[in-house]
């Protein structure tokens, strides 16, 4: 399997506000080191990502998203079981979220999360955790899991429910806003394996930044890079050539630059486009994160 040339990795954030440091796109060819797109303005903004994705692609190009692109379905058959309008599908998902949030500036969620049948089932700042946050038969806890967020975890991952919005390392906002966006890209690229895998032309993907971070030789816990000299160590692990600069620099930019390179070595493997836990059904509704076998 020969079918991509282009790799780009973005990492995300669900902040409040226009622009974010929590917001990187890193970009690499088939050879050479990962780079850094210039952004149009002082950051990148979730608008400015949505422009590139639409307008700033060429040719057979894979693209990771480092969100979540949908909610847990297969436990209970359902996103939101007991709501009448709990959404069949993912792209369904997307729209109901999109036309919830349509008065949030910047792509963001708050709407949704705030509506009184919607916020029953997250985890919210204040202490408030609604009565269908947890799984049945549970009280509190880690929420609810997707199948690929399961089998992250036997991988020796730590992911975290995406109906959580609390906490330093909680998913929540940056999958919400991402799903957002996702909505307004329908029917311009292919979000895999949502849509099945187009056989030319550039492909949206669900990535999980540890993953390049332990392929690149670090563990779950150190997954996080701070320094050049961090970063072009787990490069050289990938076969990728360095990136020039020494000394401190932060773990987004690292994050999306290290997850470029792995991208770039896992892509043409065809076994992770068939996962051995993805059903149709899964594939239709939860979705997957690539490069979990």
């Amino acid at each position: 399997m020969k079918r991509f040339r282009q790799f780009v990795a973005i990492d995300w954030s669900g902040a409040v506000g226009e622009r974010h440091k929590g917001i990187v796109v890193a970009a690499c060819s088939s050879e050479g080191p990962p780079t850094l797109p210039e952004p149009p303005g002082r950051g990148w903004s979730r608008h400015d990502v949505l422009d590139f994705l639409t307008s700033g692609l060429s040719g057979d190009t894979l693209v990771g998203l480092d969100l979540g692109i949908a909610l847990p379905f297969a436990d209970q058959g359902a996103y939101f079981p007991g709501w009448e309008e709990s959404p069949p599908d993912a792209p369904s998902l997307w729209a109901m979220i999109d036309h919830l949030s349509q008065g949030d500036e910047h792509l963001a969620a708050t709407s949704f999360v705030d509506h009184p049948r919607a916020s029953d089932y997250f985890r919210r700042h204040g202490g408030r955790e609604g009565e269908n946050f947890a799984p049945p038969g549970l009280s509190g806890g880690r929420g609810r899991f997707r199948i690929t967020e399961e089998e992250q975890a036997r991988m020796g991952c730590k992911p975290y429910s995406n109906f959580n919005l609390v906490g330093a390392a909680q998913v929540g906002k940056s999958s919400l806003t991402g799903m957002r966006m996702l909505h307004r890209l329908r029917g311009t690229i292919p979000v895999w394996p949502v849509d099945p895998l187009p056989a030319s032309g550039p492909v949206l993907v669900e990535i999980y930044t540890t993953l390049a971070a332990i392929a690149a030789g670090r563990t779950a816990s150190r997954a996080k890079m701070r320094s050049f000299e961090a970063m072009n160590e787990a490069l050289e692990t990938l076969g990728s050539p360095p990136v020039a600069g020494e000394g401190p620099i932060d773990d987004h930019t690292s994050d999306a630059m290290v997850t470029a390179a792995w991208l770039r070595t896992i892509a043409n493997r065809s076994e992770l486009w068939s996962p051995n836990a993805m059903t149709p059904a899964i594939a239709r509704t939860e979705g997957w994160t690539f490069g979990v076998p």
